[in-house]
């Protein structure tokens, strides 16, 4: 089977890449002028140099691959209009090319995010994918514009939709900075009450993206691809603390109004700089939420997926790697 995948390069692509290989479907990876090809070097895929602005070039790409995984996106941007350009759009060209050349693929998977769903309302009720959305920033926001961009394909092509919440493990840069802290000896936390997250280590997520892909069930259907535990930030900096090693830990809680006043700070220097601020004001608005949990009962019913992969166990390797590879 022939597999395309966008956003190859990145912290989710290439471990998609390397599940994919494992499995011994043919994978081809789109990836730009500027992309950095350090996860699929020496790997049996093949290259191609395409943006998904480019539908013209999309179309010769996708006409005969089997299967489409669709994780390009960004997660950082200056503007809505520039989110929705990455997320929106270049989505819309991808599954027209994909429609216009190869209507009969088995699957197209689109690989959205929690933040299309929004935060759920209390510990007791996880967001679930048959609950109305509410994104709260202009990042979720866009993924749902992508989501309803897919969704309009749903009576004319096999389509899946996989929305992920938190995701660690090796490779990740953006959950770096928590465990560089920690190595530190500091645990921060957000505001004075606890907040849950649902979360996900890598290997489990690109399992589960693929068990969706390859399920008819799941044809047609919007997915969260989660742990089955929610966890507390306080749990989160025990299972860090035991992870780095760690016998002294402080623990620091920052007020909710600091958290938001350092987003819209970050965010006022970042328009004097070329690339976006990765921790702006929206980014600061989504740390401060309660409950950042969802449903694993859905894919679990449909197709038999279960995370495996315990958080302290996940945050081991993750340490492992981070120090092995130094990026802590």
């Amino acid at each position: 089977m022939k597999v395309l995948v966008t956003g190859a390069t990145g912290f989710i692509g290439s471990h998609l890449v390397d599940k994919l290989l494992e499995k011994n479907y043919s994978v081809i990876a789109t990836i730009r002028k500027t992309s950095n090809l350090q996860w699929l070097v020496n790997k049996p895929i093949q290259l191609i140099e395409a943006s998904l602005n480019d539908k013209a070039k999309l179309i010769d790409i996708v006409k005969d691959v089997d299967y489409v995984y669709n994780v390009a996106g960004v997660i950082a941007a200056k503007s809505y209009e520039d989110f929705l350009k990455a997320n929106r759009d270049g989505t819309k060209n991808l599954i027209e090319a994909v429609y216009e050349s190869n209507p009969n693929i088995k699957r197209f998977v689109h690989i959205s995010s929690q933040a299309a769903a929004g935060p759920a309302t209390s510990l007791d009720n996880p967001v679930k994918e048959s609950d109305e959305c509410h994104p709260i920033t202009s990042y979720g926001k866009s993924k749902k514009e992508g989501e309803d961009v897919v969704l309009s394909f749903k009576n004319k092509m096999p389509i899946t939709i996989i929305r992920p919440p938190s995701v660690y493990g090796p490779r990740d840069p953006a959950i770096r900075d928590i465990f560089r802290i920690g190595k530190m000896g500091l645990g921060p936390l957000m505001g004075f009450n606890d907040k849950y997250v649902s979360l996900i280590h890598c290997f489990d997520l690109v399992r589960g993206i693929i068990m969706a892909g390859e399920s008819e069930k799941a044809k047609g259907e919007i997915y969260f691809i989660t742990s089955k535990e929610f966890y507390s930030w306080l749990q989160i900096m025990e299972v860090l603390k035991q992870a780095l090693g760690k016998k002294l830990f402080i623990k620091i809680r920052f007020p909710q109004p600091l958290v938001l006043a350092a987003g819209s700070i970050s965010e006022f220097f970042g328009k004097f700089s070329k690339k976006p601020p990765v921790f702006d004001k929206e980014k600061a608005i989504d740390f401060i939420q309660d409950y950042w949990i969802c449903s694993p009962e859905k894919a679990k019913n449909d197709f038999g997926f279960e995370s495996q992969i315990d958080l302290q166990s996940g945050f081991n390797e993750t340490a492992r790697w981070y120090i092995e590879n130094k990026w802590i």
